[in-house]
């Protein structure tokens, strides 16, 4: 009732040049961070508050020039807003669902090296920028068909959630009163004060990384026992961002896990070497020391994602028969036309009721779009992909829009995506299906980004369209600027990864800046689907089975035991990150978590509003660092020092060797 006096703009002027420009510069920027994230731990917190914070101050700035040069501009509303945060986030998300942290760079030679098994041509696939860009725009757009006929039942007559829309929903439309306006813009200050010195400090630190295991970056902060088992603090801000945005209980977690992992068990298997596995073997090798890494991590994912997968299924179920019957005396709806709940509704209720069911997405465009985009993938995929059969992808777009629905009514009811978890799922069924010989690793990986793509896209844009449905934005406008963002995501993202693969040669690799953890996850699960378990190494699979189980009891105590307690009880799935790349990271997020923590307890209203500000100033700074980065490696630029850490023994040698 707020808004009650101002006029709703129409879908085409929702739809404006300026949120569209905008809307391209923040959906590279956000691609960068997002892509740096998916390259080094693999963690990516919800961006969602910085998009809605940098789209507003844009704008405002963009209005604001216009008047100085007196020009009258369109006024700034809240539906040009969501139109604005709905496309950066639709584009950054392609960054995540495109797998070039995952399954996508999981397929290149440089990952199948370290893979050891089924790294012949026929299940390798090298990153090149123009199959990229064709995977994802064949992929990245039935998702937004799938569901568009279901909008209705799911926002308006089951009134589901959605957690992650409706809070963006509130923020947008706090920052369009006055107040919110005011501390919109201390907000904006605070964010950029702190870009500005995480900035300057990744320009700082490159001075003195110039060389292997040079810099701040490799700085042994804890000694240098404890830096040869990766437990440092390596003083970057966008960790320390990433800290204080994720909840206390998934900062505490991937500690616990370094300190299980790379603090207690690898230490013990390392002395086991020439009984367990063979101790001529290299420590990267996947038939020795690592084997252990990668798959006590993979039980502990799977566990994790089998236990929440049968959890959000089992409620989505209740939650769908308790839905029916609460509705039983009308007919269940199946298009913008179907019988209307018989609850009294409030006046926000009616007015947003009216608005989101006004421009309607006609049904064939959602059929039709459905079917003429899974045509055109049947029959191109097969070219990109020579192993993946025809068969198998019209298998995928038949099964995909259940799981879809699945996924988006159970991130209705939790906030909990499972796009990851399905994509797991695909990897397993169609690589067994394809079989090694076929090609299977390689079909795995392309059918998990088909399915991972379907669902992850579906999800979002019902997380959209109640954005749009709290905010008075029209259906329309936002199916209109999901399709544009996806679109920039599809070029944007293939762009930014091909600048990170280009410029930095050891991506992928263990150890290094940029080890794309998930990589090697995700190949190392198409193996297990297609060659069983037979070549892992001693007891390996023993401590798989004992890890799997465990993820699963921990989950279930969580859920059984009183809120006071469980939230004190660790997460298995943020504790398996470290158990692969180390705990240097983990480190700066328990930084980050104190500090917020601290915060709150000294003035909490204050970490309420700007602590997200400091946290994407952090992240947003040291991301954007990472371009100068880039063009300063790939023409050749190097940095002039290198700051190295040595024993005093290894100090006495060096010092010895120059001198003679």
């Amino acid at each position: 009732q707020v808004f009650a006096d101002k006029a709703v703009p129409s879908w085409r002027e929702q739809l404006t040049l300026r949120a569209l420009v905008v809307s391209a510069l923040l959906a590279v920027m956000f691609s960068v961070i997002v892509m740096k994230l998916n390259l080094t731990t693999g963690i990516i917190p919800s961006l969602n508050v910085s998009a809605g914070l940098l789209g507003f101050f844009f704008v405002r700035l963009w209005t604001s020039a216009f008047e100085r040069m007196g020009l009258i501009g369109q006024p700034f509303t809240r539906q040009e807003n969501t139109v604005i945060q709905t496309c950066v986030v639709s584009a950054y998300g392609i960054a995540f669902s495109g797998g070039f942290g995952s399954y996508l760079f999981g397929m290149s030679d440089t990952i199948a090296k370290q893979a050891t098994e089924a790294n012949d041509a026929w299940n390798i696939k090298e990153p090149h920028l123009g199959w990229m860009i064709g995977f994802l725009f064949l992929v990245s757009f039935i998702g937004i068909f799938a569901l568009v006929p279901m909008r209705k039942i799911m926002i308006v007559d089951y009134k589901l959630t959605y957690p992650s829309g409706t809070a963006t929903a509130y923020l947008i439309n706090g920052f369009h009163t006055p107040e919110g306006a005011k501390l919109a813009k201390k907000q904006v200050k605070i964010l950029g004060r702190y870009f500005m010195v995480s900035f300057f400090w990744g320009f700082f630190q490159w001075f003195f990384s110039g060389g292997d295991d040079c810099g701040f970056k490799n700085f042994p902060t804890l000694g240098l026992e404890a830096y040869k088992n990766r437990f440092y603090f390596d003083f970057s801000p966008t960790y320390i961002g990433v800290g204080m945005i994720c909840p206390h209980i998934v900062n505490v977690s991937v500690i616990l896990g370094g300190i299980i992992s790379w603090g207690i068990m690898w230490p013990l298997i390392g002395k086991k070497k020439g009984s367990w596995y063979p101790a001529s073997l290299p420590e990267s090798s996947l038939h020795g020391l690592q084997a252990y890494r990668v798959f006590i991590s993979i039980a502990l994912i799977l566990g994790d994602g089998l236990y929440n997968f049968v959890k959000v299924l089992i409620r989505t179920i209740a939650g769908f028969i308790s839905m029916v019957q609460k509705n039983s005396k009308a007919m269940l709806p199946v298009s913008d036309n179907g019988s209307p709940t018989a609850e009294a509704m409030s006046f926000d209720d009616e007015r947003r009721t009216e608005l989101f069911l006004k421009d309607q997405i006609p049904m064939a465009v959602a059929y039709g779009g459905y079917a003429v985009v899974a045509s055109i993938s049947i029959g191109t995929l097969p070219q990109i992909f020579p192993q993946l059969k025809w068969y198998y992808i019209l298998v995928a777009y038949v099964v995909a829009p259940v799981l879809a629905f699945c996924n988006a009514y159970g991130s209705g009811l939790t906030d909990w995506s499972l796009a990851s978890t399905y994509g797991k799922l695909a990897i397993f069924v169609f690589g067994a299906w394809a079989g090694l010989a076929n090609g299977g690793v390689l079909v795995g990986l392309a059918a998990c980004g088909v399915m991972m793509s379907i669902v992850s896209t579906a999800s979002d844009l019902m997380q959209d369209f109640k954005t749009g449905y709290l905010t008075l934005a029209s259906p329309k406008s936002m199916f209109i600027s999901q399709v544009i963002g996806t679109s920039m995501g599809c070029v944007i993202s293939p762009c930014v990864f091909w600048l990170f693969y280009k410029a930095f040669s050891d991506i992928g690799t263990s150890g290094t800046e940029y080890p794309a953890p998930y990589a090697i996850v995700y190949r190392n699960m198409a193996i297990l689907g297609v060659d069983g378990f037979n070549t892992l190494p001693a007891n390996c699979m023993t401590l798989c089975y004992i890890f799997f189980a465990a993820a699963i009891a921990i989950n279930l105590i969580r859920d059984l035991t009183p809120h006071k307690f469980s939230r004190f009880i660790p997460l298995p799935m943020a504790m398996a990150i470290p158990f692969y790349i180390g705990s240097y990271f983990a480190i700066d997020m328990f930084l980050g978590s104190f500090i917020l923590f601290v915060w709150e307890k000294v003035n909490k209203a204050k970490a309420d509003a700007f602590g997200p500000a400091v946290a994407s100033g952090l992240i947003c700074g040291d991301g954007i660092w990472t371009l100068p980065q880039s063009i300063l490696a790939l023409a050749k630029v190097n940095p002039p020092i290198c700051m190295k850490f040595l024993t005093r023994g290894d100090n006495v040698k060096v010092d010895k060797f120059l001198g003679g």
